[in-house]
Formats: structure tokens, C-alpha cells, sequence
């Protein structure tokens, strides 16, 4: 079947199968939509009139637009609300309502963020907030901090979000009382196993069509802007493999390149260190047991050991480590490099650079 793209678009990260891509359609984090309500709400306290439907613009340029359900004015605050629509990905809050209210704050006290019903609260730490702050990541708080001005309080609500989020990683986190509100680019992309790997292995073909021998996979968009600060290669060198380094791994035991550096999230890499292929968080975990034996082989204390088998998330234990001058990136960088090897039966070159959440390199293997 033809790909899109495949003259006019060398970045063969967003190639997918034409069928795939009309079967599957695209859409929008709750953080995206949180956006758009509170941009509504913020207009109608400012104006007197909401915006229907509202429109916002995207880290990435899209400008979708939203209808609005919930209308509610008043003289200090206003409320508005869209329904989510995740398009065909499996969302668990596909469908739900998301409520922003907006009222003016105190002076100088810039732009807070509240959770209403249905947003959870962080109560542990190594989240990307701080404990006792509402669950709305830092993309979407940038994102609505775009649409305000001057000192606002808005609070976001996911009526039945708490129930929703027994479905979800958030309880095993730390993330009690509700739903996070998330999303990077605002966008949701439908989750099929058969298009991400077909394109995952289109990018291969393509590089391999270019005699291109240094690829670089990347789990994400922070971690591939990491490599790209540091790589010289064209932009079809990068795949973006997400979960599946498995697929990407198979694919080049019988396609080998010369070279591939992995990049990576650092506890997506400590999974794939402990020998998983499959990365999502539903199809694999941290063994926060065996991270701790590799604290004690780093020349950790008994203190430390014990602290790492309690922790909440890998980024936790790798922020001990560092605390007490361990090489925990670069052990588990090492040893995410020797299972990848295993499972490409040593056709291929591979480096792993591990990155956190900031993009900022932790380990190199």
C-alpha cells in the first residue's frame, strides 16, 4: 500500500499506511481541552460573550476548534466546558466533560491552578509537580497560562473523573482524588500497534534506501529533540519507535544499519534495561526491586536500597542516586545498550542516551 509523504516529506516518523491513517482518526488531550474551556470562560469574564465554538492553537500549529456545552457567567467568574474527543485511541476519558472556571485573582498573585471534581491532587513525589499540587501536567498549564491575562485562578473538573481514573496508572502514582489533566503537543494519536510499527519500519526502508548507516529511535519528542541537539543526522534518520523497541529491534535484525542510538525517557530505558520489549506502561513495569539490587551494586547504602524499593517512579530513585554521586543513568543506559544487542543479535551498533523529563542527558550506555 502507498505512503503518504514518501517523496515530498522526509520525516518518516509521521509516515503511516493510507488506510490506517482514514480508519484511524486523530484527537485531543484533556489538557487541549481544558484549554479551550478555559479560554472560553476567560473570554466570556472578560467580554460578557462565549465564544462558540472556541478555537486554540496547538504547541505544534494546529488550531482545532471546540464546541461549548457548559456556559455559565457571572460577576467575578465564569465556567465553560467541552466534551473530550480522543478520536479512535482508547482513552479512558474519551468522551467525558471538561469544566474550567475562571475568576479573577488576587493581585500579584499571577496565574494558580485549582482541582475541581474529578482532577486528582499528587500526593507522592517524583510526578512531574510537586506534592500537593493539582494533577494538571506542565504542558497544558503552559498551555492555558497562553489564553489568560493577568492574575487568574482556574479551576479544572472531570465530573466522574474519579471514578475514571481507577482505571488508570494515577492510584499506583500517587495521584489521588481524580483524573491528571495531560498532553505535550494537544494532540491524541490514535494507539494502532500495526501503524506505529509499519511506520517504524517504513523509516528504516527509507534510511536504508538513502545508505543512511546511523539511525537514531527515539520514545518520545523530548528525547528526540535531545538527540537531534547532539546527532548530526538528516531528519530521516530519526524514528520516532515510541513503545515498540521491540518491533524496531526485530525489524533490524533482518534490515540491519550500521548504527543505532536509542534515545530515551530514562524509566522507559530502566524497562528496557530489565529486558522488556514492549514499553507502554500497560504491557510492562519497573521492577523497583531489581533497581534497588543495582543501587547496592553502584555501592549504595542500606538506607538508599531501602528507600529505592518504596519509590513511586524510576525518575524518584534516579534523583537518589544523583543525591549521593551514583551512576545509576549510566548503568542503566549500559544495560539497556546490552539487552537491545541481544535482541538485534549484534548486527547493529548501539548507544543509548537516557534522558529526564527536561530532556536533559542522565546516562549514556
Amino acid at each position: 500500500m502507498p505512503l503518504k509523504n514518501k517523496a515530498d516529506n522526509p520525516n518518516v516518523a509521521t509516515m503511516i499506511d493510507e488506510t490506517d491513517e482514514k480508519r484511524l482518526k486523530k484527537g485531543w488531550t484533556t489538557g487541549a481541552c481544558a484549554t479551550a474551556a478555559t479560554k472560553a470562560a476567560f473570554c466570556a469574564l472578560s467580554t460578557g460573550a462565549f465564544p462558540d465554538p472556541v478555537s486554540i492553537t496547538l504547541p505544534k500549529g494546529e488550531t482545532p476548534s471546540f464546541a461549548v456545552k457548559q456556559k455559565t457567567l457571572e460577576e467575578t467568574e465564569a465556567t465553560a466546558s467541552v466534551i473530550k474527543d480522543a478520536g479512535d485511541d482508547p482513552d479512558v476519558t474519551h468522551g467525558a466533560e471538561i469544566i474550567a472556571t475562571v475568576k479573577r485573582g488576587t493581585a500579584g498573585s499571577g496565574i494558580v491552578f485549582k482541582a475541581g471534581e474529578g482532577v486528582g491532587t499528587a500526593t507522592l513525589p517524583g510526578l512531574p509537580i510537586g506534592v500537593g499540587e493539582p494533577a494538571i501536567n506542565p504542558g497544558p498549564r503552559k498551555m492555558m497560562a497562553g489564553v489568560v491575562e493577568g492574575d487568574i485562578e482556574i479551576t479544572i473538573s472531570i465530573p466522574g473523573g474519579e471514578k475514571l481514573a481507577a482505571k488508570t496508572m494515577n492510584p499506583r502514582l500517587g495521584i489521588v482524588g481524580g483524573l491528571s489533566v495531560l498532553g505535550t503537543t494537544g494532540v491524541v494519536v490514535p494507539y494502532s500497534c500495526s501503524a506505529w510499527i509499519h511506520a517504524i519500519q517504513s523509516g528504516v526502508d527509507v534510511a536504508r534506501a538513502k545508505e543512511q548507516p546511523h539511525i537514531a529511535a527515539c520514545t518520545g519528542s523530548t528525547s528526540e529533540a535531545t538527540l537531534r541537539a547532539e546527532l548530526v543526522l538528516p531528519d530521516y534518520a530519526y524514528i520516532d519507535m515510541g513503545d515498540f523497541i521491540g518491533g524496531l529491534l526485530k525489524y533490524l535484525r533482518r534490515n540491519p544499519v550500521a548504527k543505532l542510538t536509542i534515545g530515551g525517557g530514562f524509566a522507559k530505558l530502566v524497562k528496557l534495561a530489565q529486558g522488556a520489549s514492549d514499553l507502554h506502561s500497560k504491557r510492562s513495569s519497573v521492577d523497583f526491586e531489581a533497581l534497588a539490587m543495582l543501587l547496592g551494586d553502584l555501592g549504595g547504602n542500606t538506607t538508599l536500597i531501602g528507600q529505592a524499593r518504596k519509590a513511586n517512579t524510576a525518575a524518584q530513585v534516579l534523583e537518589m542516586a544523583q543525591k549521593e554521586g551514583l551512576s545509576l543513568g549510566n548503568a542503566i543506559a549500559s544495560k539497556a545498550q546490552k539487552a537491545a544487542l541481544a535482541m538485534l543479535n549484534g548486527k547493529t551498533e548501539i548507544e543509548v542516551i537516557a534522558t529526564n523529563r527536561a530532556g536533559k542527558v542522565v546516562g549514556r550506555g
